[in-house]
C-alpha cells in the first residue's frame, strides 16, 4: 500500500519536519550512530582539500551537480540521473525548457557543468516545494565551482574504480515507505554497500548517519532485493577525497529496533 501523502521525506523526518501526527525526532545523545564509529579512510590521490570559499552557488546544488553527473558519466541516461530535476519542472511546466538544459549535458565540460547546476535547480520543486525555487537560469556558475565540480566528479570516477562498480543509483524504497516516511531515495548502492555523497567541507554528522541507517532499513522492507546484499554504509567526499564506511553487523540490535519502530514507523 503507498504511503499517505503527509507522510515526509527521509531527510525532512531526520532534520524534525513535523506533519500531520508526525513527531520531530530527538536522536540520542551522540546519535542512533555516532560518526567516529565509522572508519576512515583518505585517499592519497585526491588531495588537496577543495576550497568552497569562491564558489557562488550553494553547496546543496554544487553536491546534486555532482551526484547526477557521475550517475549519467557512470552509465545512466541523462533523463535517469537527472529525473529528480525532470520531475519538479513538470510542477511548473517547464518540462521542455528542463530537457533543453539537459541536452547540454554531454560529459563534464565546463557547458555541461553548467547545465547540470541548472538542472538541478530544479529538484527544491520537488523535494520541497516551491518555497526554495530560483528560475534557473540564474543559476551560473562562475570558474571556481565549475573547477571544483569537475574535480569532485572526476574524483568520484576514481572512487568508483577502486570501490565500484555501482549497481544502483538514485535508488528508491517501493513498499519499504511508510505512514511516517513517504519518500527518499539514496546515491549510489555497489555489490555491499550503500553509499550517500557529501561535498561539505567537514566530516558526517550524526544526521548523516541515520540518514544510511534509514535508506538500508528502508531497503530491507522494500520490494527490491538487492538490499539484502548489504554489508556495509558507506560516504564519499569527493571534495575532502575521504572514505567513511561501517559494517552493518556492527550496528546494536536495539539500535536497529528503536530505529524502525520510532523514525521509520514500522
Amino acid at each position: 500500500m503507498a504511503a499517505p501523502a503527509y507522510g515526509v521525506s527521509v531527510t525532512q523526518r531526520i532534520n524534525g519536519i513535523k506533519a500531520m501526527g508526525i513527531p520531530a525526532v530527538k536522536q540520542p545523545r551522540g546519535g542512533y550512530i555516532k560518526p567516529k564509529e565509522f572508519d576512515c579512510v583518505e585517499l592519497p590521490d585526491m588531495k588537496p582539500l577543495l576550497d568552497h570559499t569562491e564558489e557562488n552557488i550553494n553547496a546543496g546544488l554544487v553536491g546534486l551537480a555532482v551526484d547526477y553527473l557521475t550517475r549519467f558519466l557512470e552509465g545512466s541516461p541523462v533523463e535517469e540521473a537527472f529525473k529528480i530535476s525532470h520531475a519538479g519542472a513538470g510542477l511548473i511546466d517547464e518540462t521542455d525548457k528542463c530537457e533543453n538544459i539537459l541536452a547540454n549535458i554531454t560529459g563534464y565540460d565546463d557547458a555541461s557543468i553548467t547545465a547540470a547546476c541548472q538542472a538541478a535547480g530544479y529538484d527544491v520543486l520537488f523535494r520541497a516545494g516551491p518555497m526554495g525555487y530560483k528560475p534557473v537560469e540564474e543559476i551560473l556558475p562562475n570558474k571556481a565551482t565549475i573547477y571544483n565540480i569537475q574535480e569532485m566528479v572526476s574524483r568520484s570516477r576514481k572512487f568508483f574504480q577502486q570501490y565500484g562498480p555501482v549497481v544502483l543509483d538514485g535508488m528508491t524504497f517501493e513498499g519499504g515507505y511508510t505512514p511516517t516516511i513517504a519518500t527518499g531515495d539514496g546515491d549510489f548502492m555497489t555489490a555491499d554497500t550503500i553509499w550517500d555523497f557529501k561535498v561539505s567541507v567537514k566530516p558526517p554528522t550524526n544526521k548523516h548517519t541515520l540518514q544510511l541507517l534509514i535508506y538500508w532499513r528502508l531497503g530491507l522492507h522494500s520490494i527490491h532485493p538487492e538490499y539484502q546484499q548489504v554489508e556495509k554504509l558507506g560516504f564519499f567526499n569527493p571534495r575532502l577525497g575521504t572514505v567513511y564506511t561501517l559494517p552493518v553487523d556492527r550496528i546494536p540490535a536495539e539500535v536497529i529496533q528503536e530505529v524502525e519502530s520510532e523514525v521509520i514507523g514500522y
